[in-house]
């Protein structure tokens, strides 16, 4: 859940916010769940709108862009300068790698997680791959091979 929701938030506060919410939610509406084999899509599916929810609050709410907080000092610096990398790109692209490569969901349900054709998703999954070896390269990061 902390993957997908700091994809799509930059603030730490605002991660912690989707997912508890994300959580009362799904307590609140697991009756709902019609199959409890997709309860982990489900549950993402509703992260996902929470994060929306907040951007638009936060836009609403015209807020002067503060300084990226910095991680605790225990976080390996791979971890940051991925993480750094992966905010470079558009959000509808980080998403999709996200949801397949750290995630583990399959074309199939992040076509059915973001409302899209399977096709869309395998072509931002594609570009998306693209872009993040780009800005590998860019940093000095990529060290040849293939990346992803």
């Amino acid at each position: 859940m902390y993957k997908v929701a700091k994809s799509y938030l930059h603030h730490e506060e605002d991660v912690a916010d989707a997912m508890q919410e994300t959580i009362l939610t799904c307590f609140e509406k697991l009756d709902t769940l019609k199959e409890p084999q997709y309860f982990k899509t489900w549950m993402i599916r509703i992260l996902i709108n929470k994060c929306k929810d907040i951007l638009q609050k936060n836009r609403e709410l015209c807020l002067i862009e503060e300084m990226p907080e910095t991680e605790s000092h225990d976080m390996a610096q791979e971890n940051f300068e991925f993480m750094e990398l992966l905010h470079s790109i558009e959000e509808k692209y980080r998403t999709i790698l996200i949801l397949y490569y750290v995630e583990g969901f399959k074309i199939r349900e992040i076509a059915e997680l973001l409302d899209m054709n399977e096709h869309t998703v395998k072509t931002r999954l594609v570009r998306a791959r693209k872009k993040f070896a780009r800005e590998c390269q860019d940093t000095g990061i990529y060290a040849g091979g293939q990346l992803i």
